[in-house]
């Protein structure tokens, strides 16, 4: 696992608003993750959208199913204290006030996909940062499954498109970008999450 750059990623993010990491995880710390999401698949859920009264589930919209961990989750790879201590290299430099972070394992079946979408949810400022780890491996670009990440503002027709690589992070400021993922030939799999501050 590569665990130094971090603050040239804080600059980046600062600069720029989003990061794209190739190479973050190594292919072999890849697999590692991809056999504890196999060992656990029975106990993923399928996703929905919304929070509290307004959580509902619309396949219309999302087709990913999910299992939320906890900071303490026992895997193979220490991707959580690496997420950790990517947070507080965040708060240190860029005085962002993130609390905490949240994640979880997301699994879209072929032909899955999520429509264009912003990461705050109506009213609540607490997600800042959205993370996206790739767990696939020997992906290919006519695969598809690509993150489209929307450019300058909800009015412009800019894109940027990410291929899902396995080892890959990618990391946005959640209330800019809005995103989607695009429909894929095959399972498509990724650590997903967001970190926080505080609910004022």
């Amino acid at each position: 696992m590569l665990l130094n750059g971090f603050s040239a990623a804080a600059q980046t993010l600062a600069d720029e608003g989003k990061l794209i990491w190739p190479g973050f995880l190594s292919q072999d710390e890849v697999r590692q993750l991809r056999a504890d999401m196999d060992a656990r698949r029975d106990t993923f859920h399928a996703a929905g959208i919304g929070r509290e009264q307004g959580y509902q589930r619309d396949t219309s919209i999302r087709g990913d199913e999910v299992l939320w961990l906890e900071n303490d989750a026992p895997l193979s790879v220490p991707i959580l204290s690496a997420l950790e201590n990517l947070r507080q290299t965040f708060n240190s430099e860029l005085y962002l006030g993130l609390a905490e972070f949240e994640a979880h394992f997301a699994v879209y079946p072929l032909g899955g996909f999520y429509k264009r979408h912003l990461d705050q949810h109506r009213n609540r400022d607490t997600r800042v940062v959205t993370f996206v780890l790739y767990l696939n491996e020997d992906w290919h670009e006519q695969d598809g499954g690509q993150l489209r990440i929307y450019l300058d503002g909800t009015q412009s027709g800019a894109w940027q498109d990410v291929t899902p690589h396995g080892g890959t992070l990618v990391l946005f400021l959640s209330d800019r970008f809005e995103h989607e993922v695009i429909p894929a030939t095959r399972e498509r799999r990724s650590l997903t999450g967001w970190f926080r501050r505080r609910a004022l």
